[in-house]
């Protein structure tokens, strides 16, 4: 396991899952429109398939599934539901406001690493509110050849603040994320409401939370 060395730097926050509540509402409209295309699948099979992926991967997959490529209209129908429905229900995940405010009050550097294109990430944290938090420290696996759970994405944005990997801390909530994030060198906090997924991230080499407000214990 990884261990915190207490000399921390820079927090290097992903996106979806820890900023924004919005792996919920991607995986409930991709089930719903793969069950469409006669392939059978549930919001909580997705998030345990893809969660922390890298968008294309989770294509791949979906097509592997399908037999080949998906109709355009895949495509056009699930974009335009995720959009419709970030603008109606997306939220901030709970007390990550407070933990921003804190943060912005110490020395430390802070950063998101996302799986996720940065098209997206401009939509979900604007509409959240958190954009201004981040604004130019922003990284997406579209920056780098290879995204999690390979190590790449984070050792990136390290390197763009000069700062060693072991005075990092990663924040996750998915494995692909958490092995990305030991696989850099990094310590890694994750954050988790289902039994069985915190259960997997602290057999990956993460420190658990369930109260993301109880990441301030961690600076």
């Amino acid at each position: 396991m990884v261990k915190l060395n207490g000399a921390t730097r820079l927090v290097i926050f992903d996106c979806d899952g820890v900023l924004v509540d919005s792996e919920t509402i991607v995986c409930r409209v991709i089930a719903e429109e793969m069950t469409k295309l006669g392939m059978p699948a549930t919001l909580d099979e997705l998030d345990e398939q893809f969660s922390g992926r890298p968008s294309q991967d989770c294509i791949m997959d979906i097509e592997a599934r399908y037999g080949g490529p998906l109709p355009e209209s895949y495509f056009h129908n699930t974009e335009r539901r995720i959009r419709e429905a970030f603008h109606s229900e997306l939220e901030p995940v709970t007390g990550i406001c407070e933990v921003l405010e804190k943060l912005q009050n110490t020395s430390l550097q802070t950063c998101v690493a996302s799986s996720g294109p940065h098209a997206k990430m401009q939509i979900t944290l604007n509409k959240t509110g958190l954009w201004d938090y981040f604004d130019g420290r922003i990284f997406s696996a579209e920056d780098v050849g290879r995204g999690k759970p390979w190590p790449d994405l984070f050792l990136h944005s390290a390197r763009h603040f000069d700062v060693a990997p072991e005075h990092c801390l990663v924040v996750e909530d998915s494995i692909a994320g958490v092995k990305a994030a030991v696989a850099a060198g990094m310590p890694v906090i994750g954050y988790s409401h289902n039994y069985n997924r915190a259960r997997q991230l602290e057999a990956e080499g993460a420190h658990v939370i369930n109260d993301m407000q109880l990441l301030v214990d961690y600076f």
